[in-house]
């Protein structure tokens, strides 16, 4: 029988104590951050958007792709602050949840975004010359535009963490249980799409910035969704004579090689002709001599099953890095880029 003594807790209320402080430091956090995220929101609201709409600075059109879905995640906080200020988290946060899909929405514009605050920058004079009297405000504290305009992916992020341990931390007999661990499902779920649209928006960017670097037939329709993976240099050892640097493009299905222009070219200087495309299916990666923990370096020969093709490649700088090549549908699995010297590194080669 378990004896309890006057002033002595037991393990269980003391686990259910830790929980309790848990959920308060958590709810207070969650509180004191979601006012300050709608005060920018509002400022951003008010000194922005409303000042633009009033003087017709930015026509609608440029005006909607620049801040997206702001009023209406503004308005989705407004609704969130009353509820978490009378302590109603559960019911607060689940009526929360029905406006997530502005954030997939705010995600998805968010490339939109960036691009057109930088051209109404460059173009528009006016609008140059409000942005900046709008950002010397004391209001802003030293914020800029573009610092402000990721807030509520930021905000998002923040969400997923402070809901998440807030029901993690509170009791399963807490009346608003069953709607924090609906919450923190929806905000999670939510999260990870942002996190997706980021990521594509991302490799778009790698994408189109490779296809402007490169020029060759072999080059054309590179962007057709596949996945940029990693770049660098790599010396390429020719059965006869010197070997000559290369520089290789990886994606999740091919592996691309490109020779640099000459430094002097009169229109594509600092660009790459492309010499080759290697499927990654059709590849095979085997070692020559060399070891993976020696600082010497190494050889290593990859084969083509179909077309025969067939060079080596000289790995001779050691370096920590590792290129990770594990969702290649190949033997290549893993192997080093250094980009800064010019050639490959030895460090993690696998085969």
């Amino acid at each position: 029988m378990e004896i309890h003594y006057p002033g002595v807790r037991s393990p269980v209320q003391e686990q259910r104590a830790r929980w309790e402080r848990k959920r308060a430091c958590t709810a207070r956090e969650l509180l004191e951050t979601e006012r300050r995220y709608q005060e920018q929101l509002g400022l951003v609201a008010t000194y922005f958007l409303g000042i633009l709409k009033a003087k017709g600075t930015l026509r609608p059109p440029e005006r909607q792709a620049l801040f997206g879905s702001w009023e209406l995640i503004y308005g989705a906080s407004q609704e969130l602050l009353p509820y978490l200020e009378g302590g109603c988290w559960g019911q607060g946060l689940e009526g929360f949840c029905r406006h997530l899909e502005l954030y997939n929405q705010f995600a998805a514009n968010s490339e939109r975004s960036q691009t057109t605050l930088q051209e109404q920058l460059k173009k528009n004079k006016g609008f140059r010359r409000f942005v900046r009297l709008q950002e010397s405000r004391p209001e802003f504290g030293g914020l800029q535009l573009q610092d402000l305009l990721p807030l509520p992916l930021q905000r998002l992020q923040q969400y997923e963490n402070l809901v998440v341990a807030l029901a993690e931390n509170t009791g399963p007999n807490s009346p608003d249980h069953q709607q924090l661990t609906r919450a923190a499902r929806l905000i999670s779920e939510t999260a990870q799409r942002v996190h997706t649209i980021g990521q594509k928006q991302k490799n778009d960017q790698h994408l189109r910035r490779v296809q402007a670097l490169l020029s060759g037939r072999q080059a054309k329709g590179l962007t057709s969704g596949r996945w940029f993976l990693r770049q660098g240099w790599l010396l390429v050892v020719p059965p006869h004579g010197e070997p000559r640097p290369r520089m290789f493009f990886l994606f999740t299905d091919v592996l691309l090689m490109a020779k640099p222009r000459p430094p002097l070219h009169l229109l594509q200087s600092g660009t790459f002709a492309c010499k080759a495309l290697y499927p990654m299916a059709q590849c095979q990666l085997s070692r020559v001599f060399g070891h993976s923990g020696g600082p010497c370096g190494g050889l290593l020969s990859l084969h083509g099953n179909s077309k025969g093709f067939s060079f080596s490649l000289d790995l001779s700088e050691p370096c920590a890095k590792r290129w990770s090549l594990s969702s290649c549908p190949s033997l290549m699995r893993s192997y080093c880029l250094c980009p800064q010297t010019r050639r490959s590194c030895h460090a993690g080669t696998t085969v």
